[in-house]
């Protein structure tokens, strides 16, 4: 795919500059950008490395000055990483595949296909299964029993999705991503060690060894439009209602959610956070990296968590969370300074201790 840098620009609704009509076959970052590359200098510390390569043309933010770089043509943009996201679709070549149905996949007679669904090598479609229009299939995934999934969706290698499942239009998940697994929910004939442990906040008592026994997940997993999953998330459906989760919510790799979820909408899930069962979490929540969230605890709108972050209780909206528990961050980097003076406090008590006379000691 080439563009003209003028093309590129009204697609972006950015300002170009220069000689517009310069064609551009790829994007690359600034110090080894070639002469057909849009170099990617969307700020002035990466714009000093465009000396390093060969670039004719780059994307800069709206006030550079872009001749002073040697440039013979540039995009300007406002907000040059938002830009990002139309200039990478338009460049982005796709993960291939063949369009129609691959005769090695196995389909239900019952299974409904909107118009131009691609279906991959090796996979499964149940019964009463409903693809949406538009929506590729990829190697080896499984659709179960009347599952639906909405037009334009990209089901990438391996991907599972549960019976039941219900999934809105543009749905993305990567390799290895599941919908629809059994929740994690277990219990003892009596009161066991852990929930006399939750009680007491430490203390297990006389608990005696006992089996697991476990409960069935009856509910399903509701997912709205415009989801994205990261490789190998998995997302459990509820034991009786249905795990759900909004409208734009993007989850990187590894991501856990639990059964009973309630997600909202536009929330942003990094890679290894675990959210337990029946948490409800508001709307534009972001989860850092390696977040941990107990069960049964509620995060309000606009939440932000630090990485690692790990919360035992209710967030009220509009907090940012950091640390084990989770507090404010504010006073999260104040008790981390506070620690970090302990060892001269310590020192300086050393110090008056032996200053100090002991009883009994003669003036």
């Amino acid at each position: 795919m080439t563009y003209t840098i003028k093309q590129i620009a009204d697609a972006l609704g950015a300002e170009a500059v220069g000689d517009v009509n310069t064609v551009i076959q790829s994007i690359a970052e600034p110090a080894s950008a070639t002469a057909d590359q849009l170099a990617l200098a969307l700020k002035p510390e990466f714009a000093k490395t465009l000396a390093d390569g060969d670039a004719k043309a780059a994307m800069l933010w709206a006030e550079a000055d872009w001749q002073s770089y040697g440039l013979s043509a540039a995009i300007l943009a406002p907000r040059p990483r938002f830009a990002m996201a139309g200039l990478s679709a338009m460049m982005d070549p796709g993960t291939g595949g063949e369009v129609g149905i691959h005769p090695s996949a196995v389909i239900h007679p019952d299974a409904i296909l909107g118009e131009r669904v691609s279906v991959g090598p090796l996979c499964v479609i149940e019964a009463g299964a409903n693809i949406g229009a538009g929506s590729r299939i990829s190697a080896q995934v499984f659709i179960g029993r009347a599952a639906m999934i909405g037009e334009n969706a990209h089901l990438r290698e391996g991907v599972r999705i549960g019976a039941r499942t219900r999934i809105g239009a543009r749905f993305i998940a990567q390799p290895g991503a599941t919908v629809g697994g059994d929740g994690f929910s277990f219990v003892t004939p009596e009161q066991g060690a852990v929930e006399r442990v939750r009680d007491s906040l430490g203390d297990q008592g006389e608990a005696k060894a006992q089996s697991w026994a476990r409960i069935h997940s009856l509910g399903a997993v509701q997912i709205g439009d415009d989801v994205e999953l990261g490789a190998n998330c998995c997302v459990d459906r509820g034991n009786v209602r249905d795990t759900v989760i909004g409208n734009g919510c993007k989850f990187d790799n590894l991501a856990q959610i639990g059964h009973n979820v309630v997600i909202g909408n536009d929330c942003l899930i990094c890679a290894q956070v675990g959210v337990a069962g029946s948490t409800r979490i508001g709307n534009n929540v972001v989860l850092g990296g390696q977040t941990g969230v107990s069960d049964n605890v509620f995060i309000g709108d606009n939440v932000i968590t630090g990485g690692a972050t790990k919360v035992l209780s209710n967030v009220p909206a509009g907090r940012v969370m950091l640390g084990y528990p989770a507090v404010k961050m504010d006073k999260q980097i104040e008790l981390h300074k506070l620690l970090r003076r302990l060892p001269r406090l310590f020192k300086d008590v050393a110090t008056l201790q032996k200053g100090v006379s002991k009883p009994g000691d003669s003036d």
